[in-house]
C-alpha cells in the first residue's frame, strides 16, 4: 500500500522541492493547524473540515519527501476521515 500512495505522489508532485518551499509549506499548515483549532473551539461545522483537509495535505507531501511514513499514514487516514465528512456535508447528508 505504500508503495501505491508513494507512486501517486511521484506522479502528481515533484519529488523535490527546496528547503524555502517546504519550510513555507509547513507553515501554511501550521497556520491552517491554528485557524482549524479556533474554528474547533467556537463551533465553526464546517470551517474546520475545510481547514484540516488542506492541512493534511501538506503534512502527507512534506512527510512523504522525507521518507516518513508514519506520519505519512496519520495524516492519510486523517484526510480520508475529512474526505468523507466534506462530502457528507456537500451531499446534504448533515443533520
Amino acid at each position: 500500500m505504500d508503495s501505491l500512495v508513494n507512486s501517486i505522489f511521484q506522479n502528481l508532485l515533484p519529488s523535490e522541492i527546496s528547503l524555502k518551499t517546504e519550510k513555507l509549506l509547513k507553515n501554511i499548515a501550521l497556520l491552517l493547524g491554528l485557524l482549524s483549532a479556533i474554528a474547533i473551539i467556537f463551533d465553526w461545522y464546517p470551517l474546520t473540515m475545510f481547514l484540516s483537509f488542506p492541512f493534511c495535505l501538506i503534512w502527507i507531501y512534506c512527510a512523504w519527501l522525507q521518507t516518513e511514513p508514519q506520519l505519512k499514514w496519520v495524516n492519510l487516514i486523517f484526510l480520508l476521515i475529512y474526505v468523507f465528512g466534506i462530502a457528507r456535508y456537500l451531499l446534504g447528508f448533515d443533520a
